[in-house]
């Protein structure tokens, strides 16, 4: 049979489906901002149709059936109506503490150099396959930060976020306004190339690493407990703490009307 012949469809298998928000763009344009009618198998979940309609579950965050919540594992019956909605961006409101561990696929590695900079914890490699960077997740109850659907829609993935913008900078929003993480930032108090924690050290136990004109100016410093990179408050710090700095006022702002990219 072609794409070209219709298939009629039995009105004893629909069931009508709306996605709201941000959810739409997963979508198929004809089927945007509007109520469609979807030919569901009998045993077909929630979860399943949603995946298959191209929104991963890991970017819904509630199910009305017929006006009722319902859980992505409930079995769909003909003739129902489905409503499905976005997470709420917290904004402001700051996530349980601790706050989550993160883990950034190999095509964001810009995101992960800020979430870094403002103190999460971001595994990030950008040589590592989708099978490891899951197994990761799992093992270490990380949270899976990708612009690949598809990842998100593997049943090991607990929790996850599409990112939407492109560019690092409002990706970085994009992510501490959706996880409430704004509040629980540590600017730098992490690696930007490793991820480890950093710690204060005395200018006598990293003199020999330093050039001659950090030591002639500075006095504080930080060392990395993983790679034993050292930091300083340089001009170059200064506008990385005015950059995130920036950054976490707009996350902790409402969200304006604005084009992701």
């Amino acid at each position: 049979m072609s794409d070209a012949t219709p298939v009629p469809l039995s009105p004893a298998r629909l069931v009508s489906f709306r996605f709201h928000g941000e959810l739409a763009a997963f979508l198929a344009p004809a089927r945007r901002d509007r109520s469609f009618e979807v030919r569901c198998a009998a045993d077909s979940s929630l979860k399943h149709v949603i995946e298959a309609l191209g929104v991963p579950h890991t970017e819904v965050g509630r199910v009305l059936v017929d006006g009722r919540p319902a859980p992505l594992e409930r079995r769909l019956c003909p003739g129902e109506r489905v409503s499905v909605h976005p997470h709420a961006a917290r904004c402001g409101k700051p996530c349980p503490s601790p706050p989550p561990r993160l883990i950034a696929d190999a095509h964001l590695g810009g995101l992960a150099r800020l979430l870094r900079l403002a103190g999460f914890d971001t595994l990030y490699d950008n040589h590592i396959e989708d099978a490891t960077l899951v197994a990761t997740a799992v093992r270490e109850r990380r949270v899976v930060l990708t612009r690949d659907r598809e990842l998100l829609k593997r049943r090991d993935v607990a929790e996850g976020c599409f990112v939407h913008a492109l560019e690092p900078a409002r990706q970085a929003v994009e992510i501490l306004r959706r996880l409430g993480l704004a509040g629980h930032a540590r600017p730098f108090s992490r690696c930007l190339e490793c991820n480890a924690a950093l710690h204060e050290v005395s200018p006598a136990a990293v003199v020999q690493r330093l050039p001659p004109a950090v030591r002639a100016r500075h006095t504080h410093f930080s060392a990395c407990a993983g790679c034993g990179r050292v930091y300083w408050e340089g001009s170059h710090w200064q506008r990385l703490h005015a950059r995130i700095d920036a950054l976490l006022a707009q996350a902790r702002a409402a969200p304006q009307d604005e084009a992701t990219d």
